[in-house]
Parts: C-alpha cells; sequence; structure tokens
C-alpha cells in the first residue's frame, strides 16, 4: 500500500482520526481553518521544517520519533517565549509511494509529544514531494504575560539553563559513525526530551531574556548576547560530563564539551536573569552576562565548533 494508493483525502482521514483534540481547540481539522482558543488575546507562533537527509533518516528514527522530534522543535520555541502551547499545525510533503503507515506513526509522534503541554494537532496540509518533509507551525497562549525576547539580558545577570545539553548531538555523532548504542545517547538524539513547564515558570520569576537551545548552546546564546548588545561568559565546571557521554566521547575521540556547548537538537532553554533573583526550580546557573560582545568560556573564546548551521552540515 502506498500514499498515491490511499489518495490525499483517504490519507488525510487516517491521519486526523488518530488526533485527540484538547480543551483549547473550539473546531478542529475537516474545515478550511481550525478554531483555537486564545484567553491571552495574544497568540505566539513559530514554525520550524523537517527534511529527510537533513534533520532525520529513516533508517535512523521512526516515524513517530519522527513526530516527536518535529512537535518538540516548535513547542520548545513557544516555551523560550514563556508561553503555553496550545495547538500545532503539520504540513507534510511526501513521496507518492510512501506507506501510509509511515504518515500515520508520524501523527502518533506528533500527538504524543503534543500532548504532554496539552496542545492539540489541529490542522495542516499534504502534498506529493520527492523529498520527506515535516513542517510544523506551533500557537501559545502568554497567559497575561509579556513575552520574554532575546534583547532583555543585561550585564549583572546570571545565565541559567534548564534541560541538558549535549545528548542529541552525541547520539548523531554515534548513529553517523554507524554504531546504534550506548542506546540512552542514540535515543536521545531520536527523541529529546524538553523541560517546556521551565519556560512560562521562568517567565513567572522575571526571566529577562529566553531561547530554545535548538542549534548549539554556544550560537544561541550568541544570539541573545548580539540583541541585547551584551557578552556572555560561561563557566565550564558549571557543565558535568556525563558518563555515558564521556565513555562515548572517548571511545570516538571526541571532546565532550564539544558536544555540551556546540550541540544541538535537545532544545534546552537558556534564560538571563537578575542577580538578585530566585533561580525556579530545575534551573541551573552557568554564567554571567557582562559588559562587551560575544560568548565566552571561561572568560576566553571557545575553540570548538559554536553549533549548527542549516546550510554547512547535513545529518
Amino acid at each position: 500500500m502506498t500514499v498515491a494508493g490511499v489518495g490525499e483525502f483517504g490519507l488525510i482521514d487516517r491521519v486526523t482520526a488518530r488526533l485527540a483534540q484538547g480543551e483549547s481547540v473550539l473546531l478542529g481539522p475537516g474545515d478550511d481553518g481550525a478554531v483555537v482558543a486564545a484567553p491571552d488575546r495574544r497568540v505566539v507562533a513559530s514554525t520550524d521544517v523537517l527534511v529527510e537527509g537533513r534533520h532525520f533518516r529513516r533508517d535512523w528514527s521512526g516515524a513517530r520519533d519522527v513526530g516527536r522530534r518535529a512537535a518538540a522543535a516548535n513547542l520548545a520555541d513557544i516555551a523560550a517565549m514563556g508561553a503555553t502551547p496550545t495547538a500545532l499545525l503539520v504540513a507534510l510533503c511526501m513521496p507518492a509511494d510512501l506507506d501510509p503507515a509511515w504518515a500515520e506513526e508520524l501523527a502518533d509522534g506528533l500527538g504524543a509529544e503534543a500532548a504532554l503541554v496539552g496542545a492539540s494537532v489541529v490542522g495542516g496540509d499534504m502534498s506529493a514531494s520527492p523529498t520527506l518533509t515535516v513542517a510544523v507551525t506551533a500557537l501559545g497562549d502568554l497567559g497575561g504575560r509579556p513575552p520574554v525576547v532575546r534583547s532583555g539580558a543585561r550585564p549583572g545577570d546570571v545565565v541559567a539553563l534548564a534541560g541538558r545539553t549535549g545528548w542529541a548531538a552525541a547520539g548523531y555523532t554515534v548513529l553517523s559513525r554507524g554504531f546504534r548504542t550506548p542506546r540512552l545517547l542514540v535515543e536521545a538524539f531520536r527523541r529529546p526530551e524538553v523541560p517546556y513547564a521551565a519556560g512560562p515558570d521562568a517567565a513567572r520569576h522575571g526571566a529577562t531574556a529566553m531561547i530554545d537551545v535548538s542549534d548549539g548552546l554556544l550560537a544561541d546564546l550568541g544570539h541573545v548576547a548580539k540583541a541585547s548588545g551584551v557578552a556572555v561568559d560561561l563557566t565550564r565546571e558549571a557543565f558535568e560530563v556525563p558518563r555515558q557521554m564521556r565513555d562515548a566521547a572517548q571511545a570516538l575521540g571526541v571532546d565532550p564539551y564539544s558536544w555540551i556547548l556546540g550541540g544541538g537538537d535537545d532544545h534546552a532553554l537558556a534564560a538571563t536573569f537578575p542577580a538578585t533573583a530566585t533561580l525556579p526550580e530545575g534551573w541551573r546557573p552557568v554564567g554571567r552576562v557582562t559588559e562587551g560582545a560575544g560568548v565566552t568560556v571561561d572568560g576566553a573564546p571557545y575553540a570548538g565548533p559554536a553549533g549548527w548551521d542549516h546550510f554547512r552540515r547535513t545529518g
């Protein structure tokens, strides 16, 4: 069976039948547009795209895992604004000979990740394409708070991190070398563990700036530093190297800090807080905001890779 045999509308019916709708959805899939409640009267929106051969490989990840990753990339952006995700819109472009079960399992993954934050997949589009592509738009609600943007960091602020970094990058390296273990690292690449609640919690505790760490901690904090007109200095000792990562790095001949500081796809949240603020649960200090520009580690430029560049690296 192929998606061409099932047909566009047959596949849409099969996919949407698997998607539960939450309380914020006033009108779900099936019409020209969905209707989602927006109690705050403002809507946070973000879009990401995953392209086969660039962001995922079907011999590395199952469809459900790709769905979880695609949803996580977008839901994390909403959390990084200090908002609560409410809905996802998904555009799926696929080869005509694709097994429809792959699209159904993708929907299962999207729905499962969205359910972690009470969001729903409310609609989207499908098209034939020689390249399998998943594009997701996420919507979110600010709950009456101002958005936490990248441009609010000030000298003297504490730089803090919620979630883990380096795990997905380590898993990517393991897979790219032709291995499937350590399984813990491989699974981190296939399915990120995102601290979604930490975003709104940081906003409630006075975070001055925040960002989703999708392309690498150094690279993403570089966006914060540039937008805020400040410098960021990280403390290397603030980042513990887990045993599994340390062992894998030794076996593969890799500096584990290149994963921790330069690796993306874990979708940790990085934020800055006033020096007098009490960090919310789940946040840990990793550096300081100072006068100047750029990002340093222990006061010096970092010699390793700073992060992912979509136009330079494949995976």
